[in-house]
């Protein structure tokens, strides 16, 4: 509620699945599971489709070396260990699958940013609409994701070769000294990093800025409200994690069973295919809660910051849902 000169209280506005005002965490969730309710269709149909041919395509690159290498035959406990060849095969199959995962978890997190950003103004909006809005921004999230990654990966390599030299030049009690307090430092570094990034893919596609804009513009928003942001996604994450543990664990236990007791290929490829059924359900699943919490955080973090409920309202009257999409964008003089 809010009051006005008189003294007299009226509701705030609430076209879609949040009231155009600064959120409080039930919002934020609450929101992020009523625009799945609201749009179901759509959401999980996107989900499902992009989950579901990532898996196939992860199964397909993990088998097809293994199945190659001979490595899905009952193991000969008593043997030779496998052939470098075998576990080469293996490393490289699990990493294509790996990247296809990843790849399609990019798609996927742009594709729900354009449905929650209809959803809060209580429009509705197709896969195709959707995958419209998203494709030209496409070469954009790839590029942050991928410079993501690089910068997380220089952080933890440069730690390891620290401690791997001074392991070398001095010894291993040395190594241990110098290694804690740069494993701490590292771990505090990509936290900090994680947090001050949580909105660049939002803004690569709801404000269609580039990916340095965007890194800038996501370290501007968060700047005063580190800890909520830090928090809330943290919390976001854990009920993400439990869902999908709790939904893949059966698939998990059922999948480890008949790759240890299967005496085939076949009984290999049903395991893993059966993983996978659990791994994609887990996704699909939460996937769509934890892309509306994001977005809803970042739609919060703009009202708070640049009163940005007032953009808001002006699409709060109706018209076309395509006019919607313009309010996103930011205003520059």
């Amino acid at each position: 509620m809010s009051a006005d000169a008189g003294g007299y209280y009226y509701p705030y506005a609430a076209p879609g699945i949040i009231p155009l005002r600064p959120l409080n965490l039930s919002e934020i969730f609450n929101g992020a599971f009523a625009y799945i309710r609201a749009n179901p269709k759509t959401t999980l149909g996107v989900s499902t489709i992009v989950v579901v041919v990532a898996q196939l395509l992860a199964v397909a690159l993990q088998f097809g070396p293994l199945a190659t290498g001979g490595a899905l035959a009952p193991p000969d406990l008593t043997g030779p260990d496998p052939d470098v060849t075998v576990l080469m095969g293996s490393l490289t199959g699990a990493m294509a699958g790996a990247v296809a995962v990843w790849l399609s978890s990019i798609v996927l997190s742009g594709l729900l940013t354009v449905i929650v950003g209809r959803a809060v103004f209580g429009s509705a909006i197709t896969i195709g609409e959707a995958w419209q809005r998203v494709r030209g921004r496409l070469l954009a999230l790839l590029a942050y994701a991928a410079l993501e990654t690089l910068g997380a990966a220089l952080v933890v390599a440069a730690v390891a070769g620290v401690i791997t030299m001074v392991a070398f030049v001095l010894n291993g009690w040395a190594a241990f000294a110098v290694g804690v307090p740069l494993v701490f430092a590292a771990i505090v570094a990509l936290v900090f990093l994680f947090t001050k990034l949580s909105f660049a893919p939002t803004l690569i596609v709801l404000e269609r800025l580039p990916v340095v804009a965007a890194i800038e513009r996501s370290f501007a928003l968060v700047r005063r409200d580190f800890w909520r942001v830090f928090g809330i996604r943290v919390l976001a994450m854990l009920v993400a994690a439990l869902i999908s543990t709790a939904v893949g664990m059966p698939f998990s236990i059922g999948s480890q069973v008949l790759i240890l007791m299967g005496d085939s290929a076949g009984a290999a490829l049903a395991g893993m295919a059966l993983a996978a059924v659990g791994a994609a359900i887990g996704q699909i699943m939460t996937a769509p809660f934890t892309a509306g919490v994001v977005v809803l955080l970042y739609t919060d973090r703009r009202i708070r910051a640049e009163a940005f409920d007032l953009v808001l309202h002006t699409g709060a009257g109706g018209g076309p849902a395509e006019s919607t999409d313009d309010l996103w964008l930011t205003r520059r003089p």
